[in-house]
């Protein structure tokens, strides 16, 4: 990996002090080093430390509602838990251990109940503005809630927006790149064709596979996906059902402490690409 190439995981929060992905944590230093209750860096958003929470327009990341699971940090995780420090898993683009992993910048369009269009367009505004490369979207629409991209863009015009946002070539932050890369899910209804966004043209769209190479029972397939990557089969294994043919990664239990679990889908699926991408984007920088 490497820290100047900036991945945000628009998603639940993601837990910034879990001891296995804080050292890879983005950090907005003048926020950080600035005064509580001022915007010290003039991007509009007052004590964006790690990032923003969209759904609630605040500050504070928050995965304290009994409606998170975790699954932000499960995502984060899969991206860039730091490699070689003696604790929990290996994130794909996490680093040697040497603080050279890729950053994670956390973008909460989900808090509790609280989600909307508004908060994922400017999600994805906030992090093509403050330095995101790669933006890491395990979320979407269900298989077959919209005709096509058309009907997408019509009933959903903010989330389009920021999309088109993230995406324009004057918001680009890599020097290897001549625009951002978005990377959404496919979708876990088991259906034809994939879920929107992920449907989009524009967009990098992933289905799913389990540990036998063969699609998982649950994946979205077919027109909109491009390509696959490891998602889990909870149903692969010896009883017909094992949590260990599933994604294992950092999350935080019921009393809000670090720790680790399993869980399998598209939303697994996605992570493991938006790491290939940032080791990518990383050898093109070293290059």
């Amino acid at each position: 990996g490497d820290p100047s190439v900036v991945v945000a995981i628009v998603d639940e929060a993601v837990m910034y002090t879990h001891p296995d992905l804080e050292a890879n944590m983005w950090v907005n230093e003048a926020e950080l080093n600035g005064v509580e209750g001022r915007d010290d860096d003039g991007n509009g958003y007052v004590d964006d430390i790690h990032g923003y929470n969209f759904a609630s327009d605040t500050p504070e990341l928050c995965w304290s509602h009994k409606e998170d699971f975790g699954h932000g940090t499960h995502v984060a995780g899969v991206v860039a838990a730091v490699n070689n420090n003696a604790e929990g898993v290996c994130g794909v683009a996490g680093g040697s251990g040497k603080g050279d992993g890729v950053r994670l910048m956390s973008c909460q369009v989900f808090d509790g109940e609280l989600s909307s269009s508004a908060s994922l367009a400017r999600a994805l505004r906030y992090a093509a503005d403050n330095g995101a490369s790669i933006a890491q979207c395990s979320l979407g629409y269900e298989s077959g809630e919209f005709k096509d991209a058309d009907d997408f863009k019509r009933k959903c015009a903010a989330e389009y927006a920021g999309i088109s946002y993230f995406l324009d070539k004057a918001h680009n932050n890599s020097s290897s790149l001549d625009g951002n890369i978005i990377i959404f899910s496919a979708g876990n209804e088991g259906k034809s064709p994939a879920g929107f966004p992920g449907g989009l043209d524009d967009v990098i769209c992933v289905t799913s596979f389990g540990p036998g190479f063969q699609p998982a029972g649950y994946t979205n397939f077919g027109p909109g996906c491009n390509i696959a990557a490891p998602g889990g089969d909870f149903y692969v294994g010896r009883a017909g059902s094992n949590s260990k043919c599933q994604v294992l990664s950092t999350v935080f239990d019921s009393a809000g402490n670090a720790s680790y679990a399993w869980m399998e889908g598209t939303s697994m699926a996605c992570p493991h690409v938006s790491g290939v991408a940032a080791l990518g984007l990383s050898y093109a920088a070293e290059l």
